[in-house]
């Protein structure tokens, strides 16, 4: 077996922490490093086994710290690289994640979320991560984030993930949760030729001309590969196009802007969503990963009693599709979140609908899912 069995074609019964390591190996990833931690670790056992088979370097580090240090370095020569943790790990990796962001290195991090705080519910569902994911590390910068709801999605996101990091130029962050990680469903693996992962950007001028941050008109560098010669310096400080500090506000405000705007600018292109029922409801539930899925048995039986209710499924949590829900507010009477959680994005539609429509939060601790009963009392809550 080599390289022609990267993408293994056909039909699979996986789970979706096989499925997104597939997917990784389908997008191209070559490098990973992490550290063994429920319920993200047959993501990791899963590449142990097959990266051999396809030519991949697999690091079993020392934490989590490390882990995402040397998924760093492995993007800077010139692999697709990935890590994948959860809540307490996740918590670990924060500031390297934002050295990821300010240094602009394309790479994934897979977090298969568990009930917290702490050491919390190691094998048990939860969707408590989900503002960490945008605001974890330190200081202003934009991040990409996408939530599975499936198997199947589990291994194309997986991919998009990968497409998303080497066009901006950032971490990426896929945030499962344990249900999706460990449901077993089929999943269709396409032909290779269909599997079209985007390459990186690779400098193509002299060498002596490269600067690692000089931008193209699009907002994002082209890259090189470190050790073939490039000038480079890669540092976490405030830094100009070469990469060398320069400690000031006016640096400060090119590249942090930048960084911010690179993403908030292509934020339509970015975002995805899944729309069920919209065109006439009334009540929206907006939902992501395994909460979306409970929703739809709520949505089904309050249209069972003539209640016009749809879903707006967030696919791209981060960034959040505010022109889109911001649409959807002045058309609906309500719009209900159920997270497995006691209330984190839920404020960022809150921020967004601004009073265009009522709001319901049903939250939940973690450990298990929504009872589909506690949606459709919300829906039925928000006609009355």
């Amino acid at each position: 077996m080599g390289e022609n069995r990267a993408i293994l074609t056909g039909v699979h019964f996986w789970d979706g922490d096989y499925a997104c390591a597939e997917g990784a190996i389908a997008a191209g990833c070559r490098f990973f490093a992490g550290y063994p931690i429920t319920p993200s670790t047959e993501i990791a056992e899963r590449i142990a086994q097959r990266f051999p088979l396809v030519g991949g370097t697999f690091i079993q580090m020392e934490d989590e710290l490390a882990s995402m240090a040397a998924v760093l370095g492995a993007a800077w020569a010139g692999t697709k690289a990935m890590t994948v943790t959860s809540g307490p790990g996740f918590s670990l990796m924060q500031e390297n994640i934002g050295l990821g962001a300010m240094t602009e290195t394309p790479c994934v991090v897979v977090d298969v979320q568990r009930g917290g705080p702490s050491t919390g519910l190691p094998t048990l569902t939860g969707q408590q991560d989900m503002m960490q994911a945008r605001w974890g590390s330190h200081g202003d910068y934009e991040i990409i984030a996408l939530s599975p709801s499936s198997p199947q999605e589990c291994f194309d996101l997986t991919i998009t993930c990968f497409d998303l990091s080497e066009k901006y130029r950032v971490p990426v962050l896929f945030m499962m949760d344990e249900c999706v990680g460990h449901m077993t469903e089929r999943v269709v693996v396409p032909e290779a030729e269909r599997v079209k992962p985007v390459s990186r950007r690779w400098y193509r001028g002299p060498k002596n001309a490269y600067r690692p941050f000089k931008p193209d008109p699009d907002g994002v560098p082209p890259m090189v590969r470190a050790g073939q010669d490039y000038r480079i310096h890669i540092t976490g400080l405030t830094h100009d196009e070469r990469g060398y500090p320069v400690i000031n506000a006016e640096c400060q405000h090119w590249c942090v802007t930048r960084l911010v705007n690179k993403i908030r600018d292509n934020a339509e292109k970015i975002v995805m969503l899944d729309e069920y029922q919209v065109e006439d409801a009334e009540v929206l539930v907006v939902a992501y990963g395994i909460s979306a899925r409970v929703a739809f048995r709520a949505i089904e039986e309050a249209r069972s009693r003539g209640i016009r209710a749809g879903m707006l499924r967030l696919i791209t949590v981060w960034p959040f599709p505010e022109r889109r829900v911001r649409e959807l507010a002045a058309q609906v009477k309500a719009m209900v979140m159920p997270e497995i959680n006691l209330g984190q994005v839920y404020l960022e539609l809150e921020r967004v609908v601004a009073g265009r429509c009522r709001t319901r939060h049903v939250p939940h601790c973690g450990g298990w899912v929504h009872d589909p009963k506690d949606i459709f009392e919300a829906i039925m809550e928000c006609t009355r």
